[in-house]
């Protein structure tokens, strides 16, 4: 069976080492299983753990809500017990053909293995990268760009932090952007590696899933990665 005629769906939330202290990513992932739900998925809510990717066989999509925490050898394990999770994330990607979704600090995840950010196509960038205080935001499609996710969308309002200076790869294209000063920052973008990935910087909290035209947004991201008409 193939990932897109599957309706599995595992939204992995952070805990530990991925779990920071400015997102909830518990509420949040909650929100996003409730928008998976009413597009017919049947999500499933993991905390980050070494086995949290066992018996994901049949999985229709993968959705990481995970940003950067504490790392604590002696209760969840050092960089070594971590690397046959992130071996097996990267082959259910990329050889297995699952569906990945990276919402908002995911750029900031999965620091301790490089292949994170090669495979979804950037990466938020220590005393680089920057988000303007949060509060009621704009997103606009790029001008011109008809991929499925964007084609015929407005643009997109929510309460939410503005991610900028982020770091993209030259294969990414880019889908959206936000204006901060003068310069637009892309801020959700399909990533270029393999595998069907898509990166989406908003989400900060719940008050982002409130917006009518965000949930628009992610069931669009959802119908293009399993491979359906927006």
């Amino acid at each position: 069976m193939s990932a897109a005629q599957t309706t599995r769906a595992l939204v992995l939330v952070g805990r530990g080492r991925y779990q920071d202290r400015w997102h909830d990513d518990a509420a949040t992932g909650h929100r996003v299983a409730a928008v998976l739900a009413e597009v017919g998925l049947e999500p499933e809510l993991r905390g980050t753990a070494p086995d949290a990717l066992d018996a994901t066989d049949g999985l229709g999509l993968l959705v990481v809500v995970a940003g950067t925490g504490r790392v604590e050898a002696e209760w969840d394990g050092g960089d070594q017990v971590w690397a046959p999770f992130h071996a097996r994330l990267a082959a259910l990607v990329a050889e297995g053909g699952v569906p990945l979704l990276a919402l908002h600090q995911a750029a900031n995840t999965f620091t301790d293995t490089p292949g994170w950010a090669d495979l979804v196509g950037g990466r938020w960038v220590p005393e680089r990268s920057m988000h303007p205080p949060i509060g009621p935001a704009l997103f606009r499609p790029v001008p011109g760009e008809e991929h499925p996710v964007v084609a015929g969308l407005g643009p997109v309002e929510a309460f939410d932090e503005r991610y900028c200076l982020l770091e993209t790869a030259p294969t990414a294209r880019v889908l959206l952007t936000t204006d901060h000063e003068g310069t637009e920052h892309p801020v959700v973008w399909q990533a270029g590696g393999p595998g069907r990935v898509l990166y989406d910087g908003l989400g900060h909290d719940t008050r982002s899933y409130d917006s009518p035209s965000r949930r628009e947004l992610l069931r669009r991201e959802v119908a293009w990665l399993r491979g359906e008409a927006p």
